[in-house]
């Protein structure tokens, strides 16, 4: 029989619909909230949008629909080791079953979105009811692999190919280029604080990409490709038109000189940012990752 492909399933947003017209009232008065609540844009590296897990709310059919909407967010390449992440992330909570979802506004209102949340996740599904913002909102990614305290190589991390990809952009950079990239550390992790947007196109960390040759700014477009490829295909291609539609030469990559594990000069932890644009990788002691993209801050 022939691979079932994202192409060949309804969409997450189709699901989320579905899903929602299940819902009795008891149901709904745990995870649906109107469209402007204050939680609808909160993220978080480990955390519950609502104080019940899926598997307190909703019944068996219904769990299987969330893990249909979220699978449908990520990209066929990759879903494989973003489960791989997920379930071994919360294992200890009960797996999939321990997530936590919140319901904003109503479907064919024209204003409607799906947010997932447990440790290592916040992801989202809008169809683009939040027009000019990728993912729908920020979202957080990250992963321990073998523990909380990862070793220099982070063994099988399901996003250090990311950081790897990263370095060989700090590797290509010449003496004076690695100075501006250097600096002392990245944006702290404040919660939602940790993807606000500044609106600046100058005086932002590290180096920015005006300033790099043709032949680095290749290599940094394979960084983006490499952060996007977890992803469904629309929402990868919206983040990245944002992105052009900011231009890229307004974005600025920085290295942290902190927290490098086994001293290696392999930066652990880097970000990029721009404008209306964060993403912030955080590897020590294991992987963090925020990221905000919009049109505007």
């Amino acid at each position: 029989f022939a691979e079932t492909t994202q192409a060949d399933k309804p969409a997450s947003e189709t699901l989320v619909t579905q899903l929602y017209g299940s819902l009795n009232d008891t149901q709904k008065a745990v995870i649906c909230f109107p469209w402007d609540h204050g939680l609808r844009q909160e993220v978080d590296n480990n955390w519950h949008i609502t104080k019940q897990p899926i598997r307190d709310v909703l019944n068996k059919d219904q769990q299987d629909l969330v893990r249909k909407i979220f699978d449908g967010l990520h990209s066929d390449e990759y879903k494989t080791e973003v489960w791989r992440q997920f379930d071994q992330d919360n294992k200890g909570d009960g797996g999939f079953p321990s997530a936590s979802i919140g319901l904003f506004g109503t479907p064919g209102s024209g204003k409607f979105e799906f947010v997932l949340t447990g440790r290592h996740c916040t992801r989202r599904c809008d169809g683009d009811s939040d027009a000019g913002v990728a993912f729908g909102g920020p979202i957080f990614y990250g992963h321990a692999a073998k523990s909380f305290n990862e070793s220099p190589q982070h063994e099988g991390n399901a996003y250090w190919y990311q950081a790897k990809r990263a370095n060989e952009v700090f590797a290509a950079l010449d003496g004076k280029q690695r100075e501006k990239a250097l600096v002392t550390r990245i944006r702290k992790e404040l919660g939602s604080e940790t993807v606000e947007l500044s609106g600046k196109t100058t005086g932002l960390s590290g180096i920015p990409l005006s300033d790099l040759t043709a032949d680095q700014k290749e290599l940094f477009k394979k960084v983006l490709a490499d952060l996007l490829k977890p992803f469904r295909k629309a929402d990868a291609d919206e983040a990245m038109k944002l992105l052009e539609a900011s231009g890229l030469d307004t974005l600025h990559m920085a290295f942290s000189k902190q927290s490098d594990l086994g001293e290696d000069q392999v930066w652990d932890n880097w970000q990029i940012e721009g404008p209306s644009a964060i993403w912030i990788f955080r590897g020590a002691p294991h992987v963090h990752c925020w990221a905000h993209i919009r049109d505007k801050a």
